[in-house]
């Protein structure tokens, strides 16, 4: 099911007894929260119950569901953290859930209640009895973020909603900065919105001056300049970073992490992957894998392989050193591959 035709059911008053939203996209899950709670009307704090299914059993969840509400027609009821349709980790379960009780009550779930799983969950195990039912049974949403077109095309629409326009430099410098963060892209396109007043148009230079910058995004560009020898334009992103209270050790775990998924996409590209398959080979957005692969300068295996081995003695000089620590990765982005 899509969430556009979820939403407007929600809108109209039609409520499953039973959804089930997985996924890692948090602004889909937090809208349709919010839409449910706009359509249920006044409804009092006392019937919006929330559970948190790494810390408490789904007994919980059910004897609630089951309990007819007092105040409202229904009650809706959050369950956060669904962990147990995934594949379970050992060691790691902090509760033992009554998975037989969840499988009898989804046969027959109240409708005084509206009860939301929250999976916000890469993927599910697809093995599980329960998992199996939970899909069968449950109105199931998928919470994924947008591929890029489509991410521009939801962009547009919200910044229409404000009653604005947006220029497509504008669009795509946006998205660089921000990243494929739905819920972060809609702070950022009302605070714009908002600042524009009766003007109606939303330029580059405006989101270059307004939209805040992500530390991914300013380690992105740090590592770019690093890499295509701009050391005075590297160094003054590291120094804005250390001003904003960025520890160093992390800003190289970081750049670490940068050049091991672009070695990756460098060799995957080689060998005739595309974008959407790297993407999901490398476990990252395939707006990241774009970014990687649009620099006009790429450089070859053997300097990233340099660039790592360099910060790796970063690293251990940082842990193992104290005093000026900020000095080390300075020293490091100053020299030339």
């Amino acid at each position: 099911m899509s969430f556009t035709k979820a939403w407007q059911e929600i809108k109209n008053g039609q409520f499953a007894p039973v959804y089930l939203l997985v996924g890692q996209e948090s602004y889909y899950i937090d809208e349709t929260i919010k839409k449910m709670k706009q359509a249920m009307g006044p409804i009092e704090e006392a019937e919006i119950i929330i559970f948190d299914l790494d810390e408490q059993p789904l007994d919980y969840v059910i004897d609630e569901a089951d309990t007819i509400p007092f105040f409202t027609e229904r009650k809706l009821i959050i369950a956060k953290n669904a962990s147990f349709l995934k594949a379970a980790e050992k060691g790691k379960e902090k509760i033992e859930h009554n998975l037989a009780r969840l499988e009898a009550w989804l046969g027959h779930p109240t409708d005084t209640a509206v009860t939301v799983f929250i999976a916000p969950y890469e993927k599910l195990d697809e093995r599980k009895k329960v998992t199996k039912l939970m899909k069968s049974k449950a109105y199931m949403l998928e919470a994924i973020t947008p591929q890029e077109n489509d991410l521009y095309s939801w962009i547009r629409t919200i910044v229409n909603g404000y009653g604005k326009e947006i220029e497509d430099e504008a669009l795509v410098k946006l998205v660089e900065m921000v990243g494929p963060n739905m819920l972060q892209l809609q702070i950022e396109v009302e605070k714009l919105s908002l600042y524009l007043g009766e003007d109606h148009l939303i330029t580059q230079p405006l989101v270059e001056d307004l939209v805040a910058k992500t530390l991914e995004h300013d380690a992105f560009k740090m590592l770019n300049a690093y890499l295509g020898n701009r050391q005075q334009e590297a160094l003054a992103i590291y120094h804005d970073l250390l001003r904003q209270k960025e520890e160093p050790i992390a800003l190289v775990g970081l750049l670490a992490s940068n050049i091991r998924t672009m070695s990756h996409v460098f060799y995957l590209s080689s060998k005739g992957y595309g974008q959407q398959q790297m993407a999901k080979q490398l476990k990252v957005h395939p707006y990241r894998v774009k970014m990687i692969l649009e620099q006009r300068q790429k450089p070859s295996q053997q300097k990233l392989l340099q660039a790592l081995y360099s910060l790796a003695n970063v690293d251990l000089q940082l842990k193992s050193v104290s005093g000026n620590r900020e000095r080390f990765l300075e020293l490091f982005l100053m020299k030339k591959l």
